[in-house]
């Protein structure tokens, strides 16, 4: 059916497309002080815009709105057209605390308290 469309249809309706991917979803990776949004993501990669995000590889950090979910390194994977898929070498969660560096008794305190 996209053979029969002018040039000027199918590229307005993949902006109409992306831009409403966009909107959908709250995922971004941040490198440095650069954001993209998440178009797509599954298991062990996500997909970005392709404008921009071509030289995008390394250490990344994934968001979803201001939390942050994990610290990924990637590298780029499928161009797709317009859309840049990108894969996981490795993903490790972000936690609020440091890790314990010994083994936690399961009747520790949880807190001080005071007298």
């Amino acid at each position: 059916m996209s053979d029969f469309l002018p040039k000027e249809v199918r590229e307005g309706l993949e902006l109409a497309r992306k831009r409403n991917l966009k909107r959908g979803s709250r995922l971004r990776v941040r490198v440095g002080e650069e954001t993209y949004p998440i178009l797509r993501s599954w298991g062990n990669g996500f997909a970005l815009d392709r404008e921009n995000t071509e030289h995008l590889r390394g250490l990344v950090d994934v968001f979803d709105g201001s939390r942050h979910l994990y610290q990924a390194l990637i590298v780029a994977a499928k161009d797709d057209g317009h859309v840049m898929s990108f894969e996981f070498k490795r993903s490790t969660a972000a936690t609020d605390k440091p890790p314990l560096d010994y083994d936690r008794p399961d009747d520790a305190p949880v807190a001080l308290l005071p007298r």
